[in-house]
């Protein structure tokens, strides 16, 4: 007996009684209608319904189709499919694609882009209809957006999907197709079906035809929209950044290598949310994708990308202050399906910024010096003294991190109240966790700035980062604590990130945070504390202050003395005799420390109106054998004042400095030629450092991850040369690192203009170079690219082939072409940044 059509189900497809034929009956030759005269301005007033379902076969998986099918004379048979998707395509250009290393078409949702098709037999618009088929996901469905049917001529809504026929000649034919500004993002399977008197022609799915769909935002109708489009030359399309480290005192900065567009990165994305496990149907919707992202950049609990390791000890992975950009991480992740060891803030927060831009949302990397880590949702920073104001680290649970490095990343918030679109904090970091997951956002940052801690996601957390107060307890004679001293404006300084177009730090501090000391900024801290587990705190203030206290620290490289100061104010009318204990210990950047190597007690009078410095000097023989990562120490300060019983606390951080890298490009760079690199390092220690390993990445250049060096010598220098490959023109970075046992955080970069390849390149040309290096000891002795906003990012093209967007960034020389005479472009030779 054979199986019903279950197409005949009137209830199910409009049009079955159409199409119903039982077994017995012979196939019937399609009957021609007559055109009315309707049908050349609206097919579907001309009664034309032959588009409404073009849904899989009975018993067809989606996306299943692998071979061509039977072929019965008359049908439109697809013979070519041209995506237009080369990496010089008009169609990549106008969708800010044309730097990914794929040859895949990649486009942004809600902009159109072109296809072209070609028939064995030529298209008749009367009598021929085409249907474009997208499908994305292991199961797709059209009820969840992960089957996509675009019949051709038709749009139901500027939100949907629609295609459109350009131009047609003979068997070929051009058609516009637009994405949804809210369709799912990823790797879409692509086919086309067409319908003939003959009979529909489903074409095959082909790997070839795959098709990348990206977050838009230079489409006003996508959520992550940033209508600032001149900034998103760096928030999207900058392959390289500055990340700033250290104290707020002493600030560092280093260049990382994102690496976006590098081949194998977008899959090395998608492949995270993958395994997260992330529904497809989720996945256009940017609130989900960058909560998921920030879950899935840590090891913890879904076996992320990078595990967390804060020890010191890295001997089964690499260091954090190592890795020099993101591609390698990722890739490695992507190859093996493991964790990768071993990251700290800034690099999760690195590797969030390649990923987030890489699926189009514009994203920034962002540091905050003094930012606290709140682990009993008190929104303060409690520190707890004894009797004589000696620290009680085994109480001091919450602690205050020399800096903190996460991510902003831009689009509009529909699950909160108006006025909380823009900057979200995302913060990859595993600190805490956030409904059972170690992931934290995304956070308005407006919500943030106003204390409004309520505001989903984590913003308690997160407003405790960046302006929560230092409550300072002394335990008293019955064991209770009381409140001797609230410091208020000790979290959250010089919230900085990269300068649009330059290297320059940009302190964003004012959007997290009303001025400090003000109204608003008062009433922001209070309002968050409402909602903490200590509120209580603000109703008794019962502390004075007649004598204030600073402290600041002279500059010193990794093996040198250090010289403190300690500066007392007395703002009374009478001269104060004040008892200090200073204590000094060497601590990781997260506030942790270990036990004081170095202890002092001093008398000090300070007299009437005046003020009184007191010096300590820490040497490095003292210091050397406490040494941890970062170079970064402790100076804690309490005491008290005999007249009036004030009691004095305050912490200070700082920190080693440690020598550049100096790179220099000893011969021209061009695409597809093989150049060489010198780097040269001298040992600032009088020690040996054991192991040395330095690390290289560049967007768009073939370099080694690493090279071992071995051991260098106290004070000596080490001058090495290493082979590279450019891949792509234009401005590009390359930067370094030197890792040792005895010596981190050492790093340098090189930045170079390389030209294309020329026209007639040599059959033969070099490969990625993995050459060993050449190593010499001496004796001791994209700028940011602007593309600007299209005209209309949604409207379509003109008649033909899409437009190729001006390029607002000047002459030919800004994209790495040759000069007026065919030179390459002058290369820099010189390192960028200043020391650090």
């Amino acid at each position: 007996m054979p199986v019903p059509d279950p197409r005949g189900d009137t209830g199910r497809w409009a049009n079955a009684s159409a199409r119903l034929r039982t077994a017995s009956q012979p196939e019937q030759p399609p009957r021609r209608r007559r055109r009315n005269w309707f049908y050349r301005c609206c097919r579907c007033c001309s009664g034309q319904a032959d588009d409404a379902d073009w849904g899989p076969a009975p018993g067809e998986v989606p996306g299943g189709r692998r071979t061509a099918p039977a072929i019965r004379e008359g049908m439109l048979v697809v013979s070519g499919i041209d995506m237009l998707g080369g990496r010089s395509s008009t169609n990549r250009y106008a969708h800010h694609t044309d730097e990914y290393e794929y040859d895949n078409l990649i486009v942004r949702r809600g902009q159109p882009f072109d296809v072209r098709l070609q028939f064995q037999q030529d298209y008749d618009p009367e009598e021929h209809r085409v249907c474009l088929e997208f499908l994305i996901g292991p199961s797709p469905q059209t009820s969840k957006g992960t089957h996509i049917l675009i019949p051709v001529g038709t749009r139901l809504s500027d939100r949907s999907w629609g295609a459109e026929l350009v131009d047609w000649e003979k068997n070929t034919m051009l058609l516009r197709v637009t994405s949804s500004p809210t369709a799912i993002i990823g790797k879409y399977q692509f086919s086309v079906k067409t319908r003939s008197k003959a009979g529909e022609y489903p074409a095959p799915f082909d790997p070839r035809y795959e098709t990348y769909v990206l977050f838009n935002p230079w489409c006003p109708e996508d959520p992550v929209y940033m209508p600032q489009t001149g900034t998103l030359g760096e928030y999207v399309l900058t392959e390289t950044g500055r990340i700033y480290y250290g104290t707020e005192s002493q600030i560092g900065e280093r260049t990382w290598n994102y690496g976006q567009f590098d081949q194998g990165v977008l899959d090395a994305c998608l492949y995270m949310l993958d395994r997260r496990g992330m529904p497809h149907a989720s996945r256009g919707d940017p609130i989900m994708v960058s909560r998921v992202v920030s879950a899935m950049v840590n090891s913890l609990d879904d076996n992320g990308v990078l595990v967390g390791n804060w020890t010191g000890d890295y001997s089964r992975g690499t260091n954090p202050s190592a890795w020099v950009g993101s591609r390698d991480i990722l890739l490695k992740y992507h190859q093996t399906g493991y964790p990768v060891m071993y990251g700290q803030c800034w690099v999760f927060a690195g590797v969030v910024t390649t990923v987030l831009r890489c699926l189009g949302i514009a994203t920034r990397t962002v540091t905050n010096y003094n930012s606290a880590h709140d682990t009993d949702v008190s929104l303060t920073m409690d520190i707890y003294f004894d009797e004589n104001m000696k620290p009680l680290e085994h109480l001091n649970a919450d602690s205050v991190w020399n800096f903190h490095v996460w991510n902003d990343c831009w689009m509009t918030r529909p699950d909160l109240p108006s006025g909380f679109d823009g900057w979200q904090v995302v913060d990859a970091t595993p600190q805490e966790s956030s409904s059972g997951i170690f992931c934290c956002g995304p956070c308005s940052v407006e919500a943030i700035k106003n204390g409004l801690v309520y505001m989903k996601y984590d913003a308690s957390f997160c407003f405790a980062e960046v302006n929560s107060d230092k409550v300072y307890w002394q335990r008293q004679a019955d064991g209770s604590f009381k409140i001797v001293y609230v410091e208020e404006k000790a979290i959250g300084h010089l919230i900085s990130t990269k300068a649009v177009g330059s290297h320059k730090r940009d302190d964003i501090t004012s959007l997290y945070k009303h001025p400090e000391g003000s109204e608003e900024e008062r009433k922001a801290v209070e309002t968050a504390a409402k909602h903490g587990t200590k509120a209580h705190i603000y109703k008794n203030k019962e502390w004075r202050e007649d004598i204030s206290m600073s402290v600041d620290a002279q500059d010193a490289y990794t093996g040198q003395d250090i010289t403190l100061r300690v500066h007392l104010k007395n703002k009374s009318g009478m001269p104060r005799d004040v008892s200090l204990n200073l204590f000094v210990a060497v601590m990781y950047y997260t506030g942790v420390t270990s036990s004081a190597f170095k202890k002092e007690q001093r008398q000090v009078q300070i007299p009437a109106n005046g003020t009184q410095t007191v010096p300590m000097l820490i040497t490095y023989a003292e210091y050397k054998p406490h040494l941890v990562d970062q170079g970064a120490m402790k100076l804690s300060i309490s005491g008290k004042v005999t007249e009036t019983g004030q009691v004095l606390a305050k912490e200070h951080t700082f920190r080693l400095r440690t020598p550049d890298l100096t790179l220099t490009l000893m011969g021209p760079a061009i695409v597809g030629q093989e150049t060489q690199v010198q780097i040269v390092f001298k040992n600032p220690l009088p020690v040996t450092l054991t192991g040395a390993v330095f690390h290289m990445e560049g967007s768009g250049l073939s370099t080694p991850n690493t090279m071992t060096v071995g051991d260098i010598g106290p004070h000596q220098t080490v001058k090495m040369r290493q082979n590279f490959t450019p891949l792509r023109p234009g401005r590009r970075q390359l930067v370094a690192s030197m890792d040792s046992p005895q010596l981190s955080q050492v790093h340098g970069v090189l930045t170079m203009d390389v030209a294309p390849a020329p026209a007639r390149a040599p059959e033969n040309s070099p490969g990625p170079a993995r050459a060993s290096p050449v190593l010499s000891r001496d004796s001791p002795g994209r700028q940011p690219t602007n593309r600007g906003s299209p005209a209309n990012s949604r409207a379509s093209p003109a008649r033909g082939s899409p437009a190729r967007q001006p390029d607002p960034r000047g002459s030919p020389n800004a994209r790495g072409s040759p000069n007026a005479r065919g030179s390459p472009v002058v290369v820099r030779r010189d390192r960028t940044g200043r020391p650090v």
